[in-house]
């Protein structure tokens, strides 16, 4: 092997680890239970393209008195990351499992008011933007309620394994933004990630204590996005639902 070929290697597995550059999400296949509607021909959306106002929220869990190797908390978590989930989260990750550039389905209900449980559906997705053995980082497509990304990673402190979520993310758009302010849709954000974080601790025979450290990075609101609320997914599922049965029709004069 010659020296370059050498000093290439690391930087091309460092590559591996990240998604593939694309403009636009192409679907393929879609999951039974899934829907592509918000996810092909949309582009991916960091905190920058979003509306609301930005946050970096960081949910953790020790695993006191668990033995495992933060590796080990991430294959398990990669494997089960939508058992993991609250019940109203129902996640359908890629048959190859979580690899940079695969897409994760999602079907979630919204809260219509503070305290009521999600009644409004939403499906659409993330894509797995970076995984290696200690993390992974999931990034959001035009619509979704949040512009930014989550960050999935285990390591250890003060001889204790914590398991962590890290979010950077801003609301897409004013109607979500409204929703995180007003309606509760923050709060079921804290609940997801409490819920996950205390599923995971159970599966190591932990009843851990989540911790929540919320910064908020950029108080002002991006007007300039306000026009995002066109790809509004939850919107854009709520309709898709209300013409179901005229898709029936129009699919059984076509059969005929």
């Amino acid at each position: 092997m010659s020296d370059q070929e050498s000093s290439h290697e690391p930087e091309n597995r460092e590559q591996a680890h990240w998604a593939p550059l694309v403009e636009r999400l192409k679907v393929s296949e879609v999951p039974a239970g899934g829907l592509a509607l918000n996810l092909d021909g949309h582009q991916m959306v960091s905190p920058l393209q979003g509306f609301g106002r930005m946050f970096r929220r960081t949910y953790r869990v020790r695993l006191e008195g668990a033995a495992p190797t933060p590796a080990q908390v991430v294959e398990d978590w990669k494997a089960n990351f939508a058992v993991f989930q609250p019940p109203q989260n129902q996640f359908y990750p890629p048959l190859t499992g979580i690899k940079p550039g695969e897409v994760v389905f999602i079907n979630t209900r919204l809260p219509p008011a503070p305290g009521m449980p999600g009644l409004i559906p939403m499906k659409s997705g993330v894509m797995i933007l970076y995984s290696d053995d200690e993390q992974f980082t999931v990034m959001t497509p035009e619509g979704f309620p949040i512009s930014g990304w989550n960050t999935f990673s285990a390591y250890e402190e003060d001889g204790c394994v914590v398991a962590q979520v890290q979010g950077l993310i801003r609301a897409s758009d004013p109607i979500y933004e409204f929703g995180f302010r007003y309606m509760g849709g923050e709060r079921e954000e804290d609940k997801t990630w409490f819920a996950v974080l205390e599923n995971l601790a159970a599966r190591w025979g932990v009843k851990g204590r989540v911790t929540l450290e919320r910064t908020l990075v950029d108080p002002n609101l991006q007007w300039k996005f306000a026009r995002n609320v066109w790809k509004n997914a939850a919107i854009r599922t709520f309709f898709y639902i209300l013409a179901t049965p005229f898709r029936w029709v129009a699919n059984l004069g076509k059969k005929r």
